[in-house]
């Protein structure tokens, strides 16, 4: 942390250390397979004996069932993304400021999606997370907006207007917000490599990062189009910035052949974990299985990294992420069990 203060770089260490106590209190994986056996109600039971206490507390009299696990996970996520950003200082508050900006974009699509299908705006709510620019007074303003339209007209002057305006009314044509959300992302991720190019503190290793979610999420939406039999011209639904470049993912997705695809992407890959991972997924036909398998690599990939830089932006990450995938996982199981689905079907789509 060469040319850093003694009293940031304190700050800094005690910041990055909080991080790895907060990840020391995530669920664990047997606590996962445990669920995996239980009824709705004794996951709701479990979870509100977790950190997720208060917020089942403080909604059980108002909401009970699926209702009430959606609403309180999405209460604490929101709360402990805003405390992380009140405990971190300097350029990793910047940092993670910019990064939790995506949450801008789940939210607006969400609310977006919503109308379009006619959704109560009670329940559009219940799953949405303030965690970006974007806090709760200002998404019940675009919740109480009648249309998409005028939902995407009251974020004139957000920097992400522009894509709206232009994308929607393909969106609304079509009946499918996918492109324009690839859009906002692409846009995203623009912008997190211009802060972290922009000469702060840290950038460099901030960028590494961004290069390796951008690959994850470019191979992931590669399988996920081979899966529906896109074989067409890919290159716009491809984010820009990552280790390969938007022209070789092109001729990638343009094998039709699926281990030649797999073997193409092998070649370009030095990391050994993902290169065992793309080997395990040749046999895999589940494009869940693939993204979670992908996710995993993604997330063993972060933790290596945060651990050759214990005292940047990294830890913070590798915690944003892992939350969030708590929070994702207990998701599925809640609304799994609802369903019906049998226990050893849903452990394939949590990442543990």
């Amino acid at each position: 942390m060469a040319g850093v203060s003694s009293g940031l770089a304190t700050n800094y260490i005690y910041a990055c250390t909080r991080m790895r106590v907060r990840r020391s209190l995530l669920i664990p994986r047997e606590d996962y397979l445990r669920m995996l056996n239980m009824s709705l109600p004794e996951i709701t039971r479990f979870v509100g004996e977790t950190s997720y206490r208060s917020e089942i507390d403080e909604l059980g009299t108002s909401f009970s069932g699926i209702n009430l696990v959606e609403v309180a996970l999405s209460w604490n996520l929101a709360k402990e993304y805003q405390s992380i950003l009140e405990l971190v200082p300097g350029d990793l508050k910047h940092f993670t400021a910019s990064y939790l900006r995506r949450w801008d974009i789940q939210n607006v699509v969400t609310i977006l999606r919503g109308k379009m299908q006619g959704m109560a705006p009670g329940k559009i709510k219940e799953v949405l997370v303030p965690a970006g620019r974007l806090d709760k007074v200002a998404l019940d303003r675009l919740l109480a907006e009648d249309s998409p339209e005028r939902v995407v007209e009251a974020l004139r002057g957000e920097r992400f207007y522009p894509v709206l305006e232009k994308e929607l009314p393909r969106a609304m044509e079509t009946g499918s917000f996918a492109h324009l959300e690839n859009e906002l992302y692409k846009g995203y991720y623009a912008r997190l490599i211009a802060d972290a190019k922009e000469g702060v503190k840290g950038g460099n290793i901030f960028l590494k990062y961004i290069e390796l979610e951008i690959d994850t999420r470019n191979i992931q939406n590669l399988f996920r189009l081979r899966a529906g039999h896109v074989l067409e011209d890919v290159r716009e639904l491809m984010i820009p910035g990552g280790s390969f470049s938007v022209e070789e993912l092109q001729r990638l997705s343009a094998l039709e052949d699926r281990d030649e695809f797999i073997d193409g992407l092998k070649k370009r890959v030095r990391s050994v974990p993902l290169l065992n991972t793309l080997e395990a997924i040749r046999g895999k036909d589940a494009i869940h299985e693939i993204e979670v398998a992908l996710t995993r690599v993604q997330l063993e990939q972060m933790e290596r990294m945060s651990k050759r830089y214990p005292f940047s932006i990294l830890p913070i990450l590798v915690y944003l992420e892992e939350k969030k995938h708590e929070v994702a996982n207990l998701r599925a199981l809640a609304r799994g069990k609802e369903a019906g689905l049998p226990g050893e079907r849903l452990q394939g789509y949590l990442v543990m």
